[in-house]
């Protein structure tokens, strides 16, 4: 069975920089599923298995305007430390969540100086090229319940 949408998939990937460093894999793990066509994984690597078949390997490389996106200047801010709960809980390279125009969103602590948080709302790989290797484990028809809700359940059923 090929891969499109509404099927559930599964996946062996490692996933490296420019540089050539491992930033994730599912080696040692179980193979990563997902739901084809329900923006589960990022836009490059979701249409380059489009079709493929389990057994297929293939090695890509995904520009950032297909992964995470350009990074954006725009989405770093610097705000008043005092405006955190807990203050003194804040550290350098911590990950925060903030209320922002779009929404409650994922944040990095880039810098502390004198009061100030530099906050860093990029995802963490924005602005890289990403390559994959990667390996379809099995591709199977999504049951009604993992079509309804967008995602593939795990072997023991619903698992949010």
């Amino acid at each position: 069975m090929e891969i499109s949408d509404g099927k559930a998939v599964h996946i062996d990937y490692t996933l490296r920089n420019d540089k050539g460093y491992v930033l994730d894999s599912s080696e040692g793990r179980e193979p990563l599923a997902y739901l084809h066509g329900a923006g589960n994984i990022i836009p490059g690597l979701e249409a380059a298995l489009t079709g493929k078949v389990p057994g297929d390997k293939l090695s890509l490389s995904i520009p950032p305007a297909e992964g995470y996106g350009e990074r954006d200047d725009g989405l770093v801010t610097t705000v008043v430390l005092a405006l955190f709960p807990e203050p003194e809980k804040v550290q350098l390279g911590m990950g925060i969540r903030v209320q922002a125009e779009q929404g409650v969103r994922p944040a990095t602590v880039i810098a502390m100086v004198g009061g100030k948080v530099t906050l860093d709302m990029n995802h963490a790989l924005a602005g890289q090229t990403l390559h994959f290797d990667v390996e379809v484990m099995d591709v199977k028809d999504a049951s009604e319940e993992e079509q309804a809700h967008g995602h593939v359940h795990g072997a023991h059923g619903h698992a949010h």
